[in-house]
């Protein structure tokens, strides 16, 4: 994400290639007046943005400015020249950019510090970043707070890093970034790093309705923070409709009125770390009972070429494949119609021509395969696919993943389809879908736990533990699921508590 005006984004092509390169999607005028209002809330003689873009954040400072009639310095940082063109496209000056500097923000900083920053910083993806550019963002990463970040972590996360080292005492920082910026694996460290050096006054969620990035396959949110003492509280928001008066309001610390576009919370640090800072606020930090109190989660099974090593039943008579070298296999959440998957699932997927079998030769030495899958397997080796990344990490390149067949799948990424779904075809699921095995194996057991999980209440909470997305979107990963909170209700009138060891009864009761 980047300043520029609210034009439309293009959805793909080389347009949108170079925007997802160059990390930048613009920030609409009316994110920018109230994060702007933020910032500039005390009237500072100077303003970094630090990723210009096309300068919808310097507009939006000279209007907030000339509307207060004080004079402001504007600063800015980029990488890309190209920007200058844009950006006096938009309205802005020679004056107003004299002072943009085209140097890496968090690897070559400010040599002084800021009172206001304003930043939307590019939302590049870790997997486009070199490694050695990666491996010298992390050794800044954890000399700054102490903690490793995760590898995972994009461009994003270390241009809060640095925007919040660039910040004078007292100064204020409004920053709008991707939410999983407080979801991630690193975010608990990262979150309790932040709110023990400075003062998060706000956070500002948006509903899909208000997305200021509507066609961007990710929730934004904005954090709003001051370099002074921390406070154990926050104001956490919800904007439901796009309302740059309100907003402003929040920002600027003035009443807001009931019933409008925000809803808001005054949220416990303490609390928000726990629960995850983007997430909703709870009403507990630990809920009794979790899913992994009775089930373990795993990723389905990576091929690393789904064309060469998952098809249709008839491709695999046509190459001859003995039925024995083949599992039964889901390769995707949409071939699901419902919340349960059967046999007739199966035949009406085979009727479509979508592929339900997964080669798997696993076991056996390569002189003692039938010939039609050493002939398979040596187009294969034609096709380039030992040197494939994943494959080549195996040994042989052929030998396949293994999963014992999940009585329960999960549907971890989507809007209306995250769901679990009872696995009665017995299938096993490539990476589309996640793995959950009851701890116990007995009928009785497994059927309590599915009606706990198919229940809607269980459903709700996935929220508690998903990443967030766009179009209101969630992911769920493999241990965030573990952590799912299961409505204590459903668990003791399901029988599951009862079939707990006295261990985890003690846990989980209390000893009581």
């Amino acid at each position: 994400m980047r300043a520029m005006s609210a034009e439309k984004l293009p959805r793909s092509g080389a347009k949108r290639e170079n925007l997802r390169a160059k990390g930048q999607f613009w920030t609409p005028d009316w994110t920018a007046d109230f994060m702007a209002a933020y910032a500039l809330r005390d009237k500072p003689g100077e303003m970094l943005d630090p990723a210009l873009g096309q300068g919808a954040f310097f507009l939006a400072a000279k209007r907030h400015a000339l509307s207060r009639d004080y004079a402001l310095k504007l600063h800015g940082r980029d990488v890309d020249r190209t920007i200058l063109g844009l950006a006096k496209t938009a309205g802005l000056t020679d004056e107003d950019l004299g002072r943009v500097e085209f140097r890496d923000f968090v690897l070559d900083p400010p040599d002084s510090l800021f009172p206001a920053i304003i930043a939307n910083p590019p939302y590049i993806r870790h997997h486009r970043l070199p490694q050695s550019y990666k491996e010298k963002l992390r050794d800044f990463a954890q000399k700054t707070t102490g903690g490793r970040i995760d590898g995972r972590a994009g461009l994003h996360v270390y241009f809060l890093i640095r925007a919040l080292l660039s910040l004078a005492p007292g100064g204020r920082l409004a920053f709008i970034v991707s939410a999983d910026i407080c979801e991630g694996v690193f975010a608990p460290a990262l979150w309790r790093w932040i709110c023990g050096k400075y003062k998060l006054d706000a956070l500002v969620m948006f509903a899909q309705e208000a997305a200021p990035f509507p066609d961007v396959d990710t929730n934004a949110l904005v954090c709003l923070i001051q370099n002074t003492p921390p406070s154990p509280y926050f104001q956490w928001s919800r904007c439901v409709k796009p309302c740059s008066v309100e907003l402003a309001a929040l920002a600027e610390g003035k009443p807001i009125p009931a019933g409008g576009n925000l809803t808001i919370h005054c949220r416990e640090i303490s609390e928000a770390l726990v629960t995850g800072i983007s997430r909703p606020p709870a009403d507990h930090s630990r809920a009794r009972f979790t899913l992994g109190d009775f089930a373990t989660v795993m990723r389905g099974i990576v091929t690393g070429d789904n064309d060469f090593f998952f098809m249709t039943a008839a491709r695999a008579r046509h190459l001859g494949i003995p039925e024995a070298f083949l599992v039964k296999a889901l390769g995707r959440t949409r071939d699901v119609e419902g919340d349960s998957f059967d046999a007739h699932d199966i035949k009406r997927l085979e009727a479509k021509g979508r592929p339900t079998r997964l080669l798997n030769v696993n076991g056996m030495a390569f002189g003692s395969l039938p010939q039609e899958v050493r002939k398979y397997l040596l187009e294969g080796e034609a096709r380039g696919l030992p040197q494939k990344t994943l494959i080549k990490t195996r040994t042989p390149w052929y030998r396949m993943e293994t999963r014992k067949i999940p009585p329960i799948l999960f549907a971890y990424l989507g809007r209306r389809d995250v769901r679990f779904i009872r696995n009665e075809a017995k299938v096993v699921p490539l990476t589309c879908l996640l793995c959950v095995y009851p701890k116990r194996s007995d009928s009785a057991f497994v059927e309590g736990l599915w009606k706990v999980l198919s229940n809607s209440e269980t459903v709700a909470n996935l929220r508690m533990v998903g990443k967030s997305y766009g179009g209101d979107a969630i992911k769920v990963e493999p241990r965030a699921l573990e952590r799912l909170p299961l409505p204590e209700k459903l668990v003791v009138e399901n029988g599951l508590a009862g079939a707990m060891s006295p261990k985890q009864q003690a846990l989980n009761f209390g000893g009581l």
